[in-house]
């Protein structure tokens, strides 16, 4: 009798190629007979199963470097990156946010894209949340990153391909490809932090002098008034947040103000890069 899960799955016997949901095991009786199963027993072989088949978009049009229209309505974020700003709406111009928005048209509009997600599928915007791949299978969130028009930007648990953003973004870095070599996007002090300048994504670096906690929040301090901020619900990503005590870091991401306090916000060690 052929096991309940591989009926779900829509599994008729001799009929292939079988739709890929488990891994499935074949066998064959005394009477020649085959039989499947998703459990693996003796004598029992793995049939290969075909993956089923890539659902393609048509893209109706890109809106800057990391958000497209898709033409059955969709909006899609790029997952895994943040690209700058263009100009429109509240929003005012970032260096480096128009090379990436044409480089993105020129690759992507009007034509056919493919996308996987990671454990969250949608943002505070309903906007679809994907890693995006053109008709060649390439990784356009990556691409963007080892051109050196995005940075990456890192929202547990969205993880799946994490390591390779981070190394790309490494290798642009090192080559000063894109907004690596703008000095919008230069590492700074800490201790230069003003109401005027916080502003959008920042490279901080200083020495962590202490870890406090507080409610919801555990914060390395470079000082009383400005520190990185560490979410409860992500402190397990990190190794013990007082090895970086007396460590010279650089920190990536958005600054906010209370006060005069100022704090970035970090959820993932890969946001932070020792400098000593």
């Amino acid at each position: 009798m052929v096991n309940k899960k591989l009926q779900r799955c829509g599994l008729i016997l001799l009929a292939l190629p079988l739709v890929a949901c488990a891994e499935i095991f074949q066998w064959t009786d005394q009477q020649g007979q085959p039989h499947y199963s998703d459990q693996a027993g003796n004598n029992a072989q793995k049939v290969a199963i075909d993956a089923p088949p890539t659902t393609y978009y048509q893209v109706e049009k890109v809106f800057d470097g990391d958000t497209i229209l898709l033409s059955n309505g969709t909006k899609v974020r790029f997952l895994g990156i943040n690209t700058p700003e263009v100009a429109g709406g509240r929003k005012t111009e970032e260096q480096g946010g128009q090379a990436a928005k044409v480089w993105l048209k020129q690759r992507l509009e009007h034509k056919k894209v493919s996308l996987q997600f990671d454990v969250e599928k949608q943002d505070q915007y309903q906007r679809s949340l994907a890693y995006v791949f053109d008709e060649q299978k390439r990784n356009i969130n990556l691409d963007l990153v080892k051109n050196g028009l995005a940075a990456v930007s890192i929202f547990p648990p969205n993880l799946k391909y994490l390591d390779q953003f981070l190394s790309a973004q490494q290798s642009a870095e090192s080559a000063k490809l894109g907004i690596w070599a703008y000095p919008q996007y230069a590492s700074k002090s800490f201790q230069s932090l003003t109401q005027d300048n916080y502003h959008g994504w920042q490279r901080i670096t200083g020495t962590i002098r202490a870890v406090k906690n507080a409610r919801k929040y555990h914060y390395l301090q470079f000082s009383d008034q400005v520190a990185l901020q560490v979410p409860d619900e992500f402190v397990d990503l990190f190794p013990d947040l007082q090895s970086y005590v007396g460590k010279t870091i650089e920190a990536r991401g958005w600054v906010h103000r209370s006060k005069d306090r100022f704090a970035l916000l970090i959820r993932h060690p890969g946001e932070l890069k020792r400098l000593n």
